[in-house]
């Protein structure tokens, strides 16, 4: 509600005469109450007020009834009380006199209270039929100012600020001024200056109950001076936003004076050109329906907008994708069978099973006429050629290669994009990398990617379900592009060097080819033909040196210098060996290549023996390995790793104790439940075995597997660790040279177990000579090189009975 002083007061009819005021007399008696909300009355002012609570019209009504109409003004103490009692009042307030009274078409009232004088309220009671409150009257009990010189000073003051105060404050009565300078009395000034500043209604109460004179002004200034502040800050805040808005009118409206001079002149600026060449860009990029429909929109959008503004740059950047990605640009395929085997065998040896299935697929496509079907993944060691071989997949078919490594992505929006709300949003590597390839059927390597990570920015193996989905890629969403992308014509390989790390639904849609180990003659092959030559060139030496490498020398190299299943470590060391030459060269002067001597034949420098491989690499880095001595209580084991196979020395020997197995090596649980399986059988059938029970009770038996250091788990060594048991206990010598794996039940069956081809490949490097693996694995022999099949006797078994008779001597 507006404050208003007495003389702007309508003078309109109303339903009521007006009453003159009489000021000065001492409260006396009882007076109705009027409670009011979200305002406070002053004296010397007049308040307009709605009335419509039946309390408070019975409470007017009163006041009507009395000579003079008075009636006491409360402010309710919180505005949210729709129906106050008598504790919900302040209990200073101001008697006022009914002005004018005004009855409204609804029922309720409008009059208008000219406050005369500030009191405190006795006790308030009810009175009449509709309840409403009357209140005794209390003298407040002013206190005159003491230093009239101080006061004032103040009543100057408060002069001033108040005329500035109207000034900045919009709206204000203006006309106050000029009364605030007409009064000389420094309560009243209070008076005026609190009900004309929009102060807080507690503050305003506040002012309303000092009684303290020289307070209530200096209260009142301060007031004064926060508001004029704030009102200062409001106008500078004010004035600088309206001059922004004024610069960009001003600027948009140059610019479209602009365009139209331009137009009327048949010239465009250079925002229009760019304009121009997108949209050119966009008929030539054979988009989709989508795709173009959306880049129209972005187009429209665009050319409203300010050249040079974030938003322009935003919508420019995303044209830039869309018009670049290759929406219609794809290689012809090279769909010739005898031309790919021929690449595939140039560039790779070995690998038959993986080559074999790529042809298979190859020759599906061709006679399709198209390539599409499952997503391939490789899976094995590291350094068998698994990345190497998609690049020449690529090669042989006549494609673009793009690879993407995801090892270490942890965030769904490497894969499906930013959305365009966040700044410096990008596509996803899928989209990335078919931009960089030019061609919307490129082979697309998914490198690594059982090495991907789980976190709070999303799951990228989800992501990467609707990717390789031949079902679901054809209409692949970005959430940066937001338009669907054909991947149908993609050929996606992975590489993984395990498969228990890629999630089952993402493992579903791939279909495994498993690399091994390389043997040692594989090895040799490897880097006679392709390892040798290429770092000879690598390293300068191709015009210089023709190095040559005997069986012996490059075998001692194999084993002496690298323990891997792959050759990658093996190109290291003959790396090393050929800038050791390259360093020899370069000391002696003899930068002269071949061509250019007169010689009709590079220098020939080989390598026969170990010494010769000493002398560039130093002592060899391990030594051969040769399985431990199997005797009694030592059995070996084989063991299959991400790295290629090995084998497991397994330990027994007995302390005094209570009849207990303690197991140590680092064993994980599935190999510590297949050493408690071991031992229940072996204890089972002591009777066969002639096994002194009575000692098993007072001793207990400690299982060893040595590297401790080296975490090992699963159930494959379950028959050695029986027979090292069966071993100990009887005193019966394992046999030498002989190694085993298979898994052990409590009933003694021997049941099949993985990574055979890998396990006989590591028996044959450590100079074993006959091998026990479980007759269910018969099929896996299929694939073993016959180098290892010529060197290792496979014996297979069906119990642990048959293990027993042909372990022990």
């Amino acid at each position: 509600m507006k404050l208003l002083p007495p003389e702007s007061i309508s003078k309109e009819d109303s339903t009521t005469e007006t009453v003159t005021t009489e000021t000065g007399a001492p409260p006396t008696g009882r007076l109705p109450v009027l409670p009011v909300r979200d305002v406070v009355l002053f004296p010397y002012m007049v308040l307009p007020v709605a009335v419509g609570r039946v309390k408070s019209l019975a409470a007017l009504e009163a006041s009507s009834r009395l000579h003079d109409r008075r009636i006491l003004v409360l402010t309710q103490k919180s505005p949210k009380v729709e129906d106050p009692g008598a504790g919900d009042l302040q209990a200073v307030g101001t008697i006022g006199q009914v002005a004018q009274v005004f009855k409204l078409p609804d029922g309720s009232v409008k009059t208008f209270i000219q406050g005369i004088e500030r009191v405190r309220a006795g006790e308030i009671s009810t009175s009449g039929d509709n309840g409403y409150f009357e209140a005794g009257l209390e003298a407040l009990g002013v206190q005159p100012v003491e230093d009239l010189s101080q006061a004032e000073a103040l009543t100057r003051l408060i002069r001033q600020a108040f005329g500035q105060y109207l000034q900045l404050a919009p709206n204000a009565p203006q006309e106050m001024a000029g009364v605030a300078l007409k009064i000389d009395d420094p309560d009243r000034l209070t008076d005026i200056v609190a009900a004309n500043v929009a102060l807080k209604l507690e503050e305003k109460q506040k002012l309303l109950e000092m009684a303290d004179v020289q307070v209530r002004l200096e209260l009142i200034y301060s007031y004064l001076l926060r508001e004029i502040d704030i009102l200062n800050l409001e106008k500078k805040i004010q004035s600088r936003v309206r001059t922004q808005i004024e610069k960009s009118q001003r600027e948009y409206l140059l610019q479209e004076q602009m365009k139209a001079i331009q137009k009327e002149l048949k010239h465009r600026d250079d925002h229009g050109k760019e304009l121009d060449e997108l949209k050119t860009k966009i008929k030539k990029a054979g988009m989709t329906k989508e795709a173009e429909e959306a880049a129209a929109k972005e187009i429209g959008r665009l050319e409203k907008m300010m050249p040079y503004s974030p938003e322009a740059t935003v919508a420019r950047t995303y044209l830039d994708w869309l018009v670049t990605l290759p929406w219609s640009q794809a290689t012809a395929d090279n769909l010739d069978l005898g031309n790919a085997a021929k690449v595939l065998h140039e560039d790779h040896f070995g690998l038959d099973k993986a080559k074999e299935r790529i042809l298979e697929y190859l020759a599906v496509c061709m006679l399709k006429g198209k390539l599409r079907g499952p997503v391939l993944c490789f899976v094995g060691p590291p350094g068998v050629g698994k990345t190497s071989l998609a690049r020449s997949v690529a090669r042989a078919l006549g494609r673009k290669f793009v690879r993407v490594s995801l090892g270490g992505v942890a965030d769904e929006s490497e894969i499906r994009g930013h959305r365009r709300t966040y700044i410096g949003a990008l596509p996803g590597k899928v989209l990335q990398e078919l931009r960089k390839a030019s061609a919307k059927n490129p082979v697309f390597l998914l490198d690594e990617i059982d090495k991907m990570g789980t976190d709070w920015r999303g799951d990228p193996a989800a992501a990467l379900l609707e990717v390789l989905d031949p079902e679901q890629n054809k209409n692949f969403v970005d959430h940066y592009i937001d338009v669907g992308f054909d991947l149908s014509g993609v050929f996606f390989i992975a590489t993984a060097n395990t498969m228990h790390a890629i999630p089952a639904t993402l493992r579903d849609r791939l279909e495994v080819i498993r690399f091994s180990d390389y043997t040692l003659e594989e090895k040799n092959q490897i880097a006679r033909r392709y390892l040798i030559p290429k770092q000879t060139e690598e390293n300068g030496l191709k015009d210089y040196l023709e190095v040559e490498f005997s069986n012996e020398a490059l075998t001692y190299l194999i084993e002496r210098y690298t323990h891997e299943a792959g050759v990658r470590n093996l190109e290291r060391e003959i790396a090393s060996i050929l800038r050791k030459m390259a360093k020899e060269i370069a000391l002696k002067g003899k930068v002269t290549k071949a061509a250019e001597s007169q010689e009709d034949s590079k220098t020939i420098r080989e390598i026969k023996t170990p010494q010769d491989i000493e002398k560039y690499l130093r002592a060899p880095k391990f030594l051969k390995t040769e399985a431990s001595a199997n005797g009694v209580g030592v059995a070996t084991g084989l063991a299959w790793t991400e790295y290629g196979g090995d084998i497991l020395t397994i330990e027994v020997a007995h302390i005094p104790g209570r009849g207990n197995l303690i197991l140590t090596g680092k064993l994980g649980p599935t190999m510590q439940e297949s050493a408690q399986a071991a031992f229940t059988y072996v204890r089972s059938i002591s009777d066969r075995l002639a096994l002194n029970l009575t000692e098993l009770k007072t001793h207990d038996l400690h299982l060893h597997v040595p590297e401790g250091a080296i975490p090992k788990d699963g159930p494959s060594a379950g028959v050695a660790m029986a027979v090292c048991l069966a071993s100990f206990l009887t005193k019966r010598p394992v046999r030498a040279s002989l190694a085993m794996t298979g898994e052990i039940t409590l009933l003694g069956r021997v049941l099949p177990v993985g990574g055979i081809r890998e396990k006989l490949i590591a028996a044959r490097r450590h100079g074993i000579k006959t091998v026990l693996i479980p007759r269910e694995n018969a099929k896996d022999l299929e694939d073993i090189p016959e180098e290892v099949k010529r060197d290792l006797e496979v014996c297979l078994v069906d119990g642990a009975s048959e293990v027993l008779e042909a372990s022990l001597a």
